[in-house]
């Protein structure tokens, strides 16, 4: 009875923290629109932020009540799920076309960032015997990273035209309301969602790594998940290639680096080199196929969720 009562409290938890995600995209989109911010900066800020607030709020929880597990769970396997099955999936469904900015500057800039996180985790590669973590200096580099990736934004937008041509949803103050309880309804699933996920690991006596890299991590996902697939179906690939890239940096830099800034260092013997490798594995492999005629084929989207597929089952059978 109690395992049942965990599963549609998490089910539960996820759908709110889903919908509420997309309320706060929407409110946070009017607002702009309302005050004139430009539409290429609400793409890349606001809409990513939008789609990663439930991975930051269960980042702020699980860290918070020692659940750090979790936390790097909800950051690695979101990173892996996001380029691996989001990207694949949508590249299966409709071949992506990637522009040459994207794959100058855009897509490098995943790679090092997602590289900067790989070595800043990797202790053990520089330290026999070190268990691998991420300090508050480590999470500081982390925060550097986005606010140059910010700066780069601004730069793109002062360069860029603007385009402000949609009605906004709601009113202002409605998008301000919105915005604000939203965010309030995003903390309160998060906590049932963590609650919840970390009894249910005890009780059936399954980690809470398998637990949140398969239920939490693709459930917090799916906003990505539909927001990409659709993008690419109706020729969006700018929307499509755009979320993924900024929704990554957000969760390395911001949803890992802002609790750990928060919180203090967090250290994990759940995660080895091999979870960190597959993360700069994706991101090189986004760049890569993204880069080769400058698309990212059904092929390449196939090969995409067949080494996701894989890599999972790696982490289920060990």
């Amino acid at each position: 009875m109690m395992i049942l009562t965990c599963i549609v409290l998490l089910t539960i938890g996820l759908i709110l923290l889903i919908f509420f995600s997309d309320v706060f995209v929407d409110a946070a989109s009017s607002l702009s629109i309302r005050l004139k911010v430009p539409k290429m900066l609400i793409a890349l800020t606001i809409a990513s932020f939008g789609t990663c607030a439930p991975e930051l709020a269960i980042s702020f929880n699980s860290i918070r009540t020692g659940n750090v597990d979790m936390t790097l769970a909800n950051v690695i396997g979101s990173s892996i799920v996001n380029i691996l099955l989001i990207v694949g999936i949508a590249a299966i469904v409709k071949p992506i076309k990637v522009k040459d900015r994207t794959i100058k500057k855009e897509l490098p800039l995943l790679v090092f960032i997602t590289f900067a996180f790989f070595i800043l985790l990797s202790d053990g590669l520089f330290k026999q015997g070190a268990v691998n973590g991420l300090s508050r200096a480590d999470a500081m580099v982390l925060i550097a990273w986005f606010i140059f990736f910010i700066y780069y934004i601004i730069m793109v937008v002062r360069k860029s035209k603007s385009d402000e041509k949609d009605k906004p949803k709601y009113p202002l103050k409605s998008s301000v309301l919105l915005i604000i309880f939203s965010l309030i309804a995003i903390v309160i699933a998060s906590d049932m969602v963590v609650d919840n996920a970390v009894l249910l690991a005890e009780t059936l006596g399954i980690s809470q790594k398998i637990i949140s890299m398969t239920i939490i991590v693709i459930g917090t996902s799916l906003p990505e998940l539909t927001m990409t697939v659709t993008s690419a179906k109706h020729g969006e690939f700018d929307m499509a290639v755009g979320n993924i890239i900024g929704t990554n940096i957000f969760n390395i830099c911001i949803v890992l680096g802002l609790p750990i800034i928060v919180y203090g260092s967090i250290t994990s013997n759940a995660f080895n080199f091999i979870d960190s490798l597959v993360v700069l594995v994706a991101a090189l492999s986004f760049y890569i196929f993204g880069r080769s005629d400058k698309e990212l084929s059904r092929r390449e989207g196939i090969f995409m969720v067949t080494l996701f597929l894989i890599y999972y089952i790696y982490i289920i059978l060990t």
